[in-house]
């Protein structure tokens, strides 16, 4: 059933132990100034990431179009020779 919900039996085994401790060791890890610098480095190269593939995805449509363009009125270089 774990699996089913994309849990694996390791994070209940961490959830139980977390709430044994009373949930200390997340809020330690919330004051942590390292983890912060992390978490804005992550923010910042999902949203470069991001608008990478963006540029790709565009860059790919406007070659599909223009062989789309180059199949139907050929090619002005091919004609002027």
């Amino acid at each position: 059933m774990c699996r089913q919900q994309g849990l694996l039996p390791h994070h209940i085994a961490q959830w139980k132990a977390d709430f044994a401790n009373g949930g200390h060791q997340a809020e330690t890890t919330k004051k942590n100034p390292e983890i912060k610098t992390f978490k804005h480095e992550i923010k910042t190269l999902k949203r470069e990431l991001n608008r990478k593939d963006r540029a790709l995805a565009e860059t790919a449509a406007l070659l599909v179009l223009q062989k789309k363009v180059h199949a139907i009125w050929g090619n002005e270089e091919d004609d002027s020779q």
